[in-house]
């Protein structure tokens, strides 16, 4: 029998429940290590660096999610795409898109290139992207949306030329989830997750997800994680499992709301820019609509001038000003000194981030709530940089 994505959120098919005493809470197995029976006899589990039944018992709820044969569950999402860049070798070509998410580009300046792997970025969404493959190029990393500036890339499309090329596709679904998005069912060979976000969806939990589809993929990259000893410690592991419980009901209204605030923001005086491809005249809308069962929720949005945005910031009263993203708290971020701190200040502007820009992460909260917070913060702002709509 085949569930709805709804039931799979609460049950792992095939689990069986009376094998943990009928515990409808998965246990968490807090241990470092397993005894063994006897000599060559193990209970398939040895040590929690390696393998967790409650880490398991996540791993196998977000295959499952995203359509893979398996997944591997990090202490971080940076660890997943670090452990990810493991596959490639000294003189690797990998194009990335030229928006990502800052701590995915230092990552890829700073450790990876140190490492010998040759990178090359692109509007990934808006050029010929077998311009760019060269004779070693062996993989095409992006995110669509990407993160802050709301890119959307036909991601069969780009498949069709990663496979046709025999190079790897490797895209992060941390913005969408698996609840808008499977990007293995349409031609991806690597799926990343920062599961801090809409998968834990309570900012309580740091976590990351590599998922695949290629027995051989898999291998290498459960080697890869046994050798670097990056895996997701037990509590925490129970603590994302009880977060994708509600991942339907959170992703449904919050992307309700972001689809609301969205429309304020569009047409409110005081916001010069909105970036969300739920909006009709997003250039990704069509594609959004073919390749996903929602638009998400997060927004990017300018204000005015550096000042006006600063004033946002410190008037938000039910939004929280901080980093991260994907809880049922609202948040509102300041791209160019948070999560792109470290991005050049020219790519940063080539990708049109400035200081004018501001991230949302849409929450749960009564929309009218946060439309409210929004324009009283809007309000007090347009007084203190003497700000008017003739100006």
């Amino acid at each position: 029998m085949s569930y709805s994505i709804e039931t799979l959120c609460q049950h792992l098919e095939g689990d069986d429940v009376n094998a943990h005493f009928g515990a409808i809470s998965y246990p968490i197995y807090q241990t470092a290590a397993f005894a063994h029976k006897g000599f060559g006899q193990s209970s398939g589990y040895d040590y929690t660096r390696l393998q967790n039944p409650t880490r398991a018992q996540l791993e196998k709820t977000v295959a499952q999610l995203e359509h893979g044969i398996d997944c591997i569950a990090f202490s971080s999402g940076m660890c997943a795409i670090g452990c990810v860049m493991e596959l490639f070798h000294p003189g690797d070509h990998i194009l990335i898109d030229e928006d990502l998410y800052g701590g995915s580009i230092r990552l890829f300046r700073e450790i990876s290139a140190k490492n010998g792997i040759e990178f090359t970025s692109a509007p990934l969404s808006r050029v010929n992207v077998e311009e760019y493959i060269k004779d070693n190029t062996r993989a095409v990393y992006l995110e669509t949306p990407t993160n802050p500036m709301m890119n959307v890339t036909d991601l069969a499309a780009l498949a069709r030329v990663t496979k046709k090329h025999g190079i790897l596709l490797i895209v992060d679904n941390t913005f969408l989830s698996p609840y808008f998005q499977n990007p293995l069912e349409l031609g991806a060979d690597i799926v990343l997750h920062s599961g801090t976000k809409f998968l834990a969806g309570h900012h309580d939990a740091i976590a990351g997800f590599a998922i695949v589809k290629d027995p051989e993929l898999r291998d290498r990259l459960r080697f890869l994680f046994k050798t670097t000893g990056a895996g997701l410690d037990p509590f925490d592991a129970w603590l994302v499992l009880r977060g994708i419980k509600t991942l339907a009901v959170r992703m449904d209204r919050a992307k309700q709301n972001a689809e609301r605030l969205a429309a304020f923001l569009d047409s409110d005086p005081h916001v010069t820019r909105v970036l969300y491809p739920g909006l009709p005249k997003h250039p990704g809308y069509e594609i959004m609509k073919k390749q996903a069962r929602g638009f998400g929720a997060m927004i990017t949005f300018d204000v005015p001038s550096r000042e006006f945005a600063i004033a946002v910031l410190e008037h938000v009263n039910v939004i929280l000003f901080a980093e991260s993203l994907g809880g049922t708290e609202s948040l509102i971020t300041y791209p160019v000194t948070q999560t792109h701190s470290d991005v050049p200040k020219d790519v940063l502007e080539r990708n049109g981030i400035h200081e004018t820009t501001l991230r949302l992460s849409v929450g749960i909260e009564g929309v009218e709530d946060l439309i409210g917070d929004l324009r009283q913060a809007f309000q007090k702002a347009a007084e203190l940089c003497g700000w008017s709509q003739e100006a």
